[in-house]
């Protein structure tokens, strides 16, 4: 049987309760997520925060220079060459923006479920 969870929006967001109630939402965020980065690249790291603020696992292959390893992705990304190029369940989400942009509309999350 599962647990029964304070209901989100009757809590403060620093209240101990609704960091418990983020925790255990994270933990059952199980979608493979995957990610195309360069090191350096601010897009890649921002996009890799949102990721980390929601609390999300997922594989990072850092392509620094490595050419063969971008014209894979590429394929993936419906021929997209920029970075990041992200994979969530093996469906191209797009770059940083797209990531924003669907987590912005609500749409993130259920992805992630």
């Amino acid at each position: 049987m599962g647990r029964v969870l304070p209901n989100p929006d009757q809590l403060n967001d620093r209240s101990p309760s609704k960091m418990k109630l983020d925790a255990e939402f994270r933990r059952t965020m199980a979608a493979k997520v995957e990610i195309y980065t360069w090191s350096t690249c601010p897009f890649c790291i921002r996009a890799k925060a949102l990721l980390n603020k929601k609390g999300v696992d997922f594989t990072e292959y850092c392509i620094d220079g490595d050419e063969a390893a971008r014209a894979k992705m590429s394929v993936r990304a419906n021929g997209s060459r920029s970075l990041p190029q992200i994979f969530i369940d093996n469906q191209h989400i797009g770059g940083c923006d797209d990531l924003y942009s669907l987590n912005a509309q609500g749409k993130l999350d259920p992805l992630l479920a």
